[in-house]
């Protein structure tokens, strides 16, 4: 590395007529030169394309297919990446930037933060403001969330509901206690200290293992239609708060007013300098996301998985009849 005493000896030697202003001319096209590269760059990342992903799962499907259509229908140039993968693939290529928008669920910020036993997560507000306080400082804004909760839930036939009026995780507790309940459900929600055990802990009831027929997947379509159809005795399945199978299905829904689970609330999550480009996107998904209420998107889910109805086209008829889109 050259000191400033190198160029300080050194001697200019004679300088040729017309040099200065040739030297001028070369700064200038050389300034113009930078001044174009910038300025195509620039016009570049303006004119790219928003990659707008999702996950391999329906609602992640149904709510990334809003989140493109809401897009294209401001002018944004889109290019979709729907059902993508699990999580944290979806994830991983928000943050390096290969993904510039997807929707993803609050409650997942207790797992991406390390924080799963903070009690935030179980109160609606507090995990949204505390995942969206920690993406911040990754270059990531969370917008408006959906006011439906997908969090596991237990569901138990309707007509063995109805005939012993259980509605809530205490009176499933009861039933629990007294050898009535045989749930299907995955590994997974069995072991895990935040799904059964936190229901567990919170209702006061123990399930044995012979009360639980334990599957390795953790596909809710399964669990559903056990109960629903009583196969094997199942009477109870692990659920989420939004399946489209539900109501189709003759479930019945355990509320949990102890809030035993941690809150699952789904919302656009985007990179800050993609929503510098475009700051008419929050409100516009804002719109969109208010109204998907457990109900909405329960009968939203259940034209794809009940009906067989392809993601894009139940979000655009949705759209289109709120007149969101046009």
């Amino acid at each position: 590395m050259l000191s400033d005493d190198t160029f300080s000896r050194r001697s200019p030697g004679p300088v040729a007529p017309g040099a200065t202003n040739r030297r001028g001319a070369l700064a200038l096209l050389v300034t113009g030169l930078v001044t174009w590269a910038v300025t195509a760059g620039t016009s570049a990342r303006a004119d790219r394309p928003l990659v707008v992903a999702s996950k391999s799962d329906t609602e992640g499907a149904l709510t990334g297919a809003m989140i493109a259509l809401a897009l294209e229908h401001l002018g944004v140039p889109v290019v979709r990446k729907l059902g993508l993968g699990p999580t944290l693939i979806v994830r991983d290529a928000l943050l390096s930037g290969e993904v510039d928008i997807y929707p993803e669920y609050t409650g997942n910020g207790a797992f991406f933060t390390g924080t799963e036993t903070d009690p935030a997560w179980k109160i609606p507000q507090e995990a949204y403001e505390t995942i969206r306080r920690k993406d911040a400082e990754r270059g990531l804004v969370w917008l408006a969330r959906a006011p439906a909760n997908n969090t596991w839930l237990l569901a138990l036939n309707g007509d063995f509901a109805r005939s012993r009026h259980l509605a809530t995780m205490a009176d499933f507790a009861k039933a629990a206690n007294d050898g009535l309940i045989l749930l299907a459900a995955s590994t997974e929600f069995v072991e895990s200290p935040a799904a059964l055990p936190s229901f567990e802990a919170a209702y006061g009831f123990s399930l044995p293992l012979d009360r639980i027929i334990s599957l390795p997947g953790g596909d809710t379509a399964v669990t559903a239609r056990a109960a629903a159809q009583r196969i094997s005795g199942v009477n109870a399945g692990m659920v989420y708060g939004t399946d489209g199978a539900l109501s189709a299905l003759d479930l019945v829904v355990m509320s949990d007013p102890k809030a035993a689970q941690i809150v699952y609330e789904v919302a656009p999550v985007i990179r800050a300098s993609a929503l510098e480009r475009y700051p008419a996107i929050g409100p516009a998904l804002a719109r969109v996301f208010a109204g998907l209420d457990a109900p909405t998107l329960r009968g939203l889910n259940g034209r794809i998985t009940v009906d067989g109805e392809v993601a894009d086209r139940v979000a655009r008829r949705y759209l289109n009849e709120r007149g969101l889109i046009g």
